[in-house]
């Protein structure tokens, strides 16, 4: 199934390209131009599908879409690790990303490259959406204002659908974030209600995880928990969530539905109350309480973003009994906690460009432009690995957080445009591995310096091949719209 992806955009790609050669041709005795240049925006696109379609068939089998974590394209071994969640949504962005640019296409006037392409995309989504169903299981979980059962992504795949481990630990508020961010870009672009439901469903399940307790001053605590089974609040179980809310409430700000807000009284600081009140005002104003928690708490004097609050007592989840009811207890962290990660500062780089679009004002857009410098002027280095060329950190998971930061810049330059150039230092990095290290459709981890000469200690992680392929959608849409 997964080798059909290759083929068939290696025919697509020939037959767009031979369509370019011929489309000035004259007659049989007349002169012939020249074939046209593939503009950036379409090579762009043109390399993100290549290097998508390679990761699918190197790290993706069975009919369970069952993802690999490593793939070395110099040996063809595939590691018998698994994939988390976090990874296999990695595949979903660059899908995702992919149909973006094909709908910019067409919106520009190619509409034979969407024609030819969107719906196998759409097509893959959903198999990938629907296999997704392997990381889901079931529990019940008491929280800040209620005991509930809920079904959602557990970190690790489970043995069939539906049958993951998810309790305590075992899941995480930032996976079902990120899968938030994908399900609601699958609905913009496909028109399926499936994930907008499934979206909605996943955002009540991790804003009841907001720590909506009341301090002294009857003022909410705030923040949420890297997962229910832990007491540190962090910038990937905060920051991530503000542009779906947004998102959510532009889907909802011309229509009068209505959710349950569940609350905590600000006067006696414990009783549980409900209210019904307009999805599109409930999603933006906790948009805004979950952008100015980590900006309260996690900027640094630097202007880049911490990891998270620790040096929580006790450790573990605690609870209390409030007449005769078990809740969780609220969590006060006393030290913020280091390193500064890309991906931390770029989430809240879209989060305060579509706080800004969504509400106009101005504060956000300040945010926008101090933490775009600061974040360039911290992670990227001149020079430092070949000249003329930005280096930035790709130890860990890094290459998969850089693009969030590169997301962020591209989600800022409407509004603010001199943040052209530090996007284009992943162009150009992109560019560099591309044109000197392609390997089978695969790029290396360090794209400034290729792959290691000992070939068995090339694997490569498929998260990194999706990001890569999610980078090149997403700048093909740059391209076309700045």
């Amino acid at each position: 199934m997964m080798r059909k992806f290759s083929t068939i955009f290696f025919i697509c790609c020939l037959t767009s390209l031979i369509t370019i050669a011929c489309s000035k041709s004259s007659s049989d005795d007349g002169p012939v131009d020249p074939p046209q240049e593939v503009s950036l925006a379409e090579q762009n696109l043109l390399r993100a599908m290549e290097l998508t379609d390679a990761a699918i068939e190197s790290h993706f089998t069975g009919d369970g879409m069952a993802m690999a974590r490593y793939y070395n394209p110099y040996t063809d071994v595939r590691s018998e690790e698994k994939g988390s969640v976090w990874m296999y949504t990695s595949a979903i962005e660059a899908v995702n990303a992919i149909l973006h640019g094909l709908k910019a296409q067409k919106a520009s006037g190619n509409a034979a490259l969407y024609d030819a392409n969107f719906n196998r995309y759409a097509e893959l989504l959903y198999q990938l959406y629907d296999n997704a169903a392997y990381y889901m299981g079931t529990f019940e979980l008491v929280s800040y204002t209620q005991t509930k059962e809920w079904s959602v992504y557990g970190v690790n795949r489970g043995a069939s659908k539906g049958s993951a481990k998810v309790e305590g630990i075992e899941n995480v508020y930032d996976d079902q974030m990120w899968l938030v961010r994908e399900f609601l870009e699958a609905y913009k672009l496909t028109g399926n209600n499936e994930y907008l439901q499934k979206a909605e469903y996943l955002t009540e399940y991790v804003l009841d995880g907001w720590d909506c307790t009341r301090d002294a001053n009857g003022e909410e605590i705030g923040g949420i928990t890297w997962g229910p089974g832990y007491v540190t609040k962090h910038s990937c179980s905060n920051g991530p969530m503000v542009s779906p809310l947004v998102w959510l409430h532009e889907l909802y700000k011309d229509k009068n539905d209505e959710i349950t807000h569940r609350y905590i009284d600000a006067t006696d600081k414990k009783t549980r109350k409900t209210a019904q009140v307009k999805k599109s005002d409930y999603y933006l104003d906790f948009a805004k309480k979950v952008y100015d928690w980590q900006k309260k708490y996690l900027l640094r004097s630097d202007g880049v973003y911490d990891d998270m609050m620790g040096g929580c007592t006790p450790g573990n989840p605690q609870t209390e009994v409030i007449n005769g009811v078990t809740y969780r207890k609220g969590i006060s962290c006393r030290d913020r906690v280091g390193p500064a990660i890309t991906y931390n500062s770029g989430t809240m780089l879209s989060g305060a460009a579509d706080l800004f679009r969504a509400t106009g004002d101005n504060a956000y857009l300040s945010d926008a432009q101090k933490l775009s410098d600061a974040s360039f002027s911290y992670f990227a280095r001149l020079g430092e690995t070949r000249p003329g060329y930005y280096t930035y950190d790709i130890k860990g998971f890094c290459n998969w957080f850089n693009g969030v930061m590169m997301r962020g810049y591209v989600d800022v330059y409407p509004a603010w445009e001199n943040v052209g150039e530090y996007i284009e230092s992943f162009q150009k990095n992109l560019d560099f591995g591309y044109e000197n290290f392609l390997y089978n459709g695969i790029l290396p981890t360090n794209l400034l310096v290729g792959w290691n000469q000992d070939k068995a200690r090339n694997n490569s992680e498929g998260m990194f091949s999706f990001a890569f392929a999610a980078e090149y959608a997403v700048l093909a849409r740059y391209e076309l719209e700045k």
